[in-house]
């Protein structure tokens, strides 16, 4: 017997269970851990390339070499056709929250790699995913509120605002969060809770325009735009598109511009009904970021990045490195736009530096991309344009509304983009690699 039909006969053994046909139980074991390695790594906000990887890894390890994989924004499928005419085994696993946990990210991914090198065993394996889920999260969930508040505060500083401005968007964003939270509680939909949020962020602009105080009260919107665009979702989207996953990068696509059309919406309505009542809001003053790398907008920039990491609860070990890539994201799109470059050219560009830096920082220290990359690019969300865009629509230039705002999704999707086209030009100079290990011999003995 040669060896290809030893090996075929050990396979054949194994997924008997020895005794009886069928697949034996270590490969139903070896299958679901695949698929709730899968269903973490999509909930958790990984690309579908990444989970299809991580869950071959794993099957190749344990010695079901060619499992047919199938991964979409909602479930995770594996399929194995077992030889000698046996019927195929096939299940899913649906994911049905989807809450990012960069933390959790980085342990399933250390994981599984060490399964792929032989030095875990199956049931080793096993244990080490549970123990990763039942793990607290490295951040408590008042910081996480903080940050998301905190997040829309520094947003307000970028577009030039003060300290009380700061202040007045870190109120807007923490009542339009845990009103969000409360809405989430009583089964309200996400599309509601979004609008709902922006909408008390632009009702705390238009008192602070009504009451005629001493802040630039346009920049507190514009912050709380900024903390709740889903920059997350938005560069996976791009990520999964570019890389031919169509079916899942369209569907997160979609589900980015309901979240842009629920802020829009809040924005909208209650800019509506203050022009009605005759509050002073206009275009004259509207707060910009300068054109010119300022100390406090610089400082803006570091809190949004390091502010966005703790929210997606990436490891404390990365937030200095995380700070520094929003300063050069923000430092490099500020750069561009000196050279009257547009908005979205610019935004692309500071997007691939940062993608391929984080994306070779990230590999050096051996974890997901996203880990290091996402936080760094919430600096160059395009909360003015869309501001901008609303009060055109409710001044009455729709014209000139909708075009701004065809430029705001625009610089959105040119920052997903060039994330993606930084980490490939990454790849055409260092290519990754990635090492295919023999597959594991299994005892034929009962």
């Amino acid at each position: 017997m040669t060896s290809d039909s030893g090996e075929y006969a050990a396979m054949e053994a194994a997924l008997r269970g020895a005794h009886e046909p069928g697949v034996g139980a270590e490969a139903y074991t070896t299958m679901d851990l695949a698929l709730r390695v899968g269903e973490l790594m999509l909930a958790g906000g990984e690309t579908a390339e990444s989970v299809d990887r991580a869950m071959s890894r794993i099957t190749y390890a344990y010695g079901l070499p060619h499992c047919e994989i199938d991964v979409t924004l909602a479930a995770v499928g594996l399929s194995y056709l077992p030889r000698g005419g046996r019927p195929p085994v096939t299940a899913e696993r649906r994911v049905r929250r989807r809450l990012p946990n960069y933390a959790r990210l980085v342990a399933v991914h250390e994981m599984v790699r060490a399964a792929a090198a032989g030095r875990l065993t199956l049931q080793e394996s096993k244990f080490a995913l549970s123990d990763i889920i039942g793990r607290p999260t490295v951040y408590p969930n008042w910081l996480t509120v903080g940050a998301l508040s905190l997040l829309g505060a520094a947003g307000a500083v970028l577009v030039g605002g003060g300290f009380y401005a700061a202040v007045a968007a870190f109120v807007a964003t923490l009542l339009g969060e845990r009103t969000g939270e409360w809405l989430g509680r009583r089964g309200i939909a996400d599309f509601f809770q979004m609008a709902l949020a922006a909408a008390i962020g632009s009702l705390v602009t238009v008192l602070l325009a009504w009451s005629d105080t001493p802040i630039r009260s346009g920049s507190v919107i514009i912050g709380v735009v900024i903390a709740h665009i889903p920059g997350r979702a938005l560069v996976v989207s791009m990520q999964d598109g570019i890389a031919g996953d169509l079916v899942t990068g369209t569907t997160r696509l979609v589900e980015v511009l309901f979240t842009i059309t629920a802020i829009l919406s809040g924005i909208g309505s209650i800019i509506y009904l203050a022009a009605r009542w005759g509050v002073p809001i206009s275009l004259e003053n509207l707060p910009t970021a300068p054109r010119s790398v300022a100390a406090a907008q610089t400082l803006g920039a570091a809190a949004i990045a390091v502010a966005f990491a703790v929210f997606h609860l990436v490891p404390r070990a990365y937030l200095l490195p995380v700070a520094v890539g929003g300063v050069l994201a923000w430092g490099s799109y500020v750069e561009l736009r000196q050279l009257e470059l547009p908005a979205a050219p610019a935004t692309a560009i500071a997007a691939t530096v940062v993608g391929a830096l984080g994306t070779a920082y990230a590999r050096q220290r051996r974890v997901p991309a996203l880990v290091c990359v996402t936080p760094c690019i919430a600096p160059l969300m395009p909360g003015t344009l869309m501001y901008r865009g609303m009060l055109e629509l409710t001044g009455g230039d729709t014209g000139q509304g909708a075009l701004i705002l065809v430029e705001a999704l625009a610089t959105a999707l040119a920052i997903g983009a060039g994330v993606y086209i930084g980490a490939e030009l990454l790849r055409v100079i260092r290519p990754a690699r990635r090492i295919l290990r023999p597959t594991r011999r299994i005892s034929t003995r009962a």
